[in-house]
């Protein structure tokens, strides 16, 4: 099948991980993809942003920003509808951005088939954490989108409830949440040499945290809980990542007299984060928005680690209290903190939730090859729905 892949994500971070994740999936599957994304989406490493594109952002008010966003739509289009010309796809897929109309447009003016892949809710996101210049425009555009994609495609259940209340119909909502590639992800691989290059012992206690730290994550919990009088001596912190939290918490771990017991890797290739990973002993996912569907849980899932984590209703998507998690509740005060304890103290309910954890991968197939097959079956659904047959290079029409 020949499948349109359509983003405007150009900074190179935990959604750039999803895409090209996804993009290298659908093509072990046998599939040809080809992708549309702006230029600088090629040009960053891991961790980069478009530095022109956030002054910009910060500069103009907020509702001059949205139409300019709203403009990009045409300039996406064309490129899009160029690549349709030349590539004759059998269907569209696109990963939804606030007021990214290029697939809607492609779709009414071609009749391809469109998978729409739903991350977040952003016009209620940036309406609660940036604010919005233009909420109405934001509303319409965001309903506009989900409206008109043949199928939609939320990460989470919770998220999906989002889409429905925009007035999707249950038959075009299929919940796709994140995944893992097993072949990079392989369990126990460099936990050593990561302890021995740090200094640390085999038989400390690392508790470790992967991706984008921001302040609501709940970092700085852990580490005033590890310099109170409950936490072991030997417990130790790996934070394995960057972001706006991590000047705050160096400074605190500093005032605590941590020193070397915790420690900061910044930002790292992609293929180094799975031998990080492995030397953790417990797997941190402090807090979480309510509809996301975090990619450090699988990485954490697929290398057999205990995981902490709030009872939310996203998270219970995927985990389990006492089977492959411990899970706290985030309203209570002191909660995580026991749950630390409790773990430090339990090498056997440690080993127990890492087994469950490293088994619920395979038993959910929740990996990008699963992932892949299951956006091939809906396309060839949607296809045989259209009256065409899909084959490996294309489709025949009777």
């Amino acid at each position: 099948m020949k499948i349109l892949y359509h983003h405007r994500t150009a900074s190179k971070d935990g959604q750039a991980v999803h895409i090209e994740e996804m993009v290298h999936a659908l093509r072990q599957r046998g599939h040809e993809v080809r992708v549309v994304a702006p230029a600088a989406a090629r040009e960053h490493g891991m961790g980069g942003t478009v530095g022109w594109v956030q002054r910009l952002r910060q500069a103009l008010p907020k509702a001059v920003y949205e139409l300019l966003e709203l403009a990009y739509s045409w300039v996406a289009y064309r490129r899009l509808a160029q690549a349709a010309r030349e590539f004759q796809p059998d269907v569209l897929y696109e990963r939804y951005n606030l007021f990214l109309l290029a697939g809607v447009l492609l779709r009414r003016r071609t009749g391809i088939p469109l998978l729409l892949e739903v991350n977040a809710p952003l016009a209620d996101e940036r309406r609660q954490f940036g604010g919005l210049g233009l909420p109405a425009m934001a509303d319409w555009a965001e309903r506009l989108a989900w409206r008109s994609a043949d199928v939609v495609l939320p990460v989470t259940a919770v998220l999906a409830d989002h889409v429905r209340d925009r007035g999707v119909p249950d038959s075009r909502i299929e919940v796709v949440p994140n995944g893992i590639n097993l072949a990079l992800f392989q369990a126990g691989q460099g936990a050593n040499a990561t302890r021995r290059a740090l200094g640390w012992h085999a038989d400390d206690i690392v508790l470790g945290f992967t991706g984008f730290v921001r302040d609501w994550h709940g970092v700085d919990k852990v580490v005033r809980w590890m310099a109170g009088g409950t936490a072991p001596a030997r417990a130790r912190l790996l934070m394995v990542g960057d972001g706006p939290a991590r000047a705050h918490l160096e400074s605190l771990a500093g005032q605590l007299k941590l020193g070397d017991r915790v420690h900061f890797t910044g930002v790292v290739d992609r293929s180094a984060v799975p031998a990080l990973v492995a030397a953790f002993d417990i797997a941190l996912q402090p807090a979480v928005v309510p509809y996301a569907s975090p990619l450090k849980l699988f990485e954490y899932l697929a290398l057999g680690k205990a995981i902490v984590a709030p009872a939310r209703p996203n998270l219970l998507e995927v985990l389990e209290d006492g089977d492959n998690a411990l899970l706290f509740d985030d309203a209570r005060p002191g909660a995580l903190e026991q749950a630390l304890e409790r773990l430090c103290g339990d090498e056997a309910l440690r080993a127990r939730l890492g087994a469950g954890a490293q088994a619920t991968i395979q038993r959910r197939q929740l990996t990008w090859d699963g992932n892949a097959q299951r956006v091939g079956v809906l396309a060839a659904g949607l296809l045989r729905q259209a009256g065409v047959v899909p084959t490996r290079r294309g489709v025949e029409r009777p």
